[in-house]
């Protein structure tokens, strides 16, 4: 048994084994110092406008639908081609990092996605849109690929796990932030206004990010060459578990998006006939996952990571079973376990990636959040075949069997004991 930081005793097998002399000498960013808050409310703000210009425009959907004269699953390409772009562009800002800095990259990013928020909300054609919102995907990529690795890399491993809660959890009321916003004010105004409000505090979150965030103490430049990133490419997908949680991200996020892609148009029609702004308030439940990622990010230094992950992938089954009902009563309290879960798992899955890398950390976390997005574009689209085909119990089924495959996962990562 050890003792971490926080004074709480630990099984040997949870801890992270890290030598003494390089934690002295390096000195990383500890809990309590007032870098450590800074840190905190500048990944924090980053997080949080990240995923309200991603995600600000799936509850209106519907509103795109009707304005552009386009199906669901057309308009929810508004959104897949963010995450796509996001996926793609992973590929590039994490090796960026790897050479550049975390800082810049992440600065220069998020003033890019926050510009082309304000760009979108003039666009009067549906293809002008989607070419903004890809560039937004594209631009948010810089702050997706970097924040987890700028993460592992500067704060005291003791309490790596919690710190990368906390920043989940920002993202998780960014998510709710950007869809709350823009429901309300499409419904009182019109989405160009929403957008547009939105755009103008993301730009307000870079230019405070730009501010107080700390420059790395520990990044070392990396080559670009592209053999070293081949070789680093080829290392992550020959470790034992890295390829399994990249599967995990595509699963969660795959089956996370569909959920709230098409929970909108189940609402806006009978019985229920919900207002706009009633289906942007439901993004409550994002507040969740702001107090379940950082949970689960202690639990795992009690439970260890495995068992963690398993049961928050069986909680989203569990939260989305229980929508199926048809009483608002429970379809609301099975948002809340569905988006509960979905935020624990993915703070334990993503925060397992930089203790199993070994080299271009960078380059891992960016492999990861590139499945990651590339389950939110490839499910959340395809899911408007079976709304279309088979309505909410289409959809149902077809995230059931995603979650079930994430638990097969999961229990694979925990027997291998990783």
């Amino acid at each position: 048994m050890e003792r971490s930081s926080q004074g709480v005793t630990l099984p040997a097998d949870k801890v992270q084994r890290v030598s003494p002399a390089v934690v002295n000498k390096n000195l990383y960013i500890k809990r309590g110092t007032p870098q450590f808050m800074r840190v905190t409310l500048a990944l924090f703000s980053a997080g949080l406008a990240t995923f309200a210009l991603l995600y600000c425009v799936q509850p209106i959907l519907p509103v795109l639908s009707h304005e552009f004269g386009v199906s669901p699953a057309t308009s929810s390409i508004s959104l897949s081609i963010s995450t796509a772009l996001m996926a793609l562009g992973l590929l590039v800002t994490g090796p960026l990092s790897d050479a550049v800095g975390r800082k810049p990259v992440m600065v220069i990013a998020l003033l890019l996605a926050a510009i082309c928020a304000l760009i979108s909300a003039t666009m009067h054609s549906w293809h002008g849109i989607l070419i903004m919102r890809a560039l937004i995907g594209l631009s948010l990529s810089g702050v997706a690929a970097v924040g987890m690795t700028y993460l592992s890399e500067e704060i005291h491993p003791s309490v790596v796990a919690f710190s990368m809660g906390l920043y989940i959890s920002g993202n998780s009321i960014g998510g709710m932030s950007g869809r709350l916003l823009s429901g309300v004010i499409t419904d009182f105004s019109s989405w160009r206004v929403a957008v547009a409000v939105i755009g103008c505090f993301a730009l307000a979150s870079a230019l405070m990010f730009w501010k107080i965030l700390p420059a790395s103490r520990h990044f070392r430049p990396a080559s670009l060459n592209p053999r070293s990133l081949a070789i680093n490419f080829r290392l992550h997908w020959r470790d034992r578990g890295l390829p399994l949680l990249f599967a995990e991200g595509f699963l969660l996020m795959g089956a996370f998006v569909t959920l709230f892609n098409y929970i909108g148009y189940r609402l806006l029609s009978a019985p229920w006939f919900l207002s706009q702004a009633v289906v942007g308030l439901l993004s409550v439940v994002y507040l969740t996952g702001s107090w379940s990622s950082p949970k689960a990010g202690a639990m795992t230094a009690r439970y260890g990571r495995g068992p963690v992950l398993f049961f928050s992938t069986a909680l989203m089954l569990c939260g989305l079973l229980i929508t199926l009902f048809n009483s608002l009563w429970l379809i609301f309290p099975g948002m809340m376990l569905f988006t509960a879960g979905f935020f624990a798992a993915h703070s334990v899955a993503s925060g397992w990636i930089g203790p199993r890398t070994r080299r271009a950390k960078g380059q891992a976390s960016s492999l990861y959040l590139f499945s990651y997005y590339a389950g939110s574009s490839i499910a959340g689209t395809l899911g408007g075949v079976f709304w279309h085909a088979w309505g909410w119990t289409g959809i149902t089924t077809f995230i059931a069997v995603m979650l079930l495959l994430a638990l097969l996962v999961a229990s694979q990562l925990h027997s291998k004991k990783l």
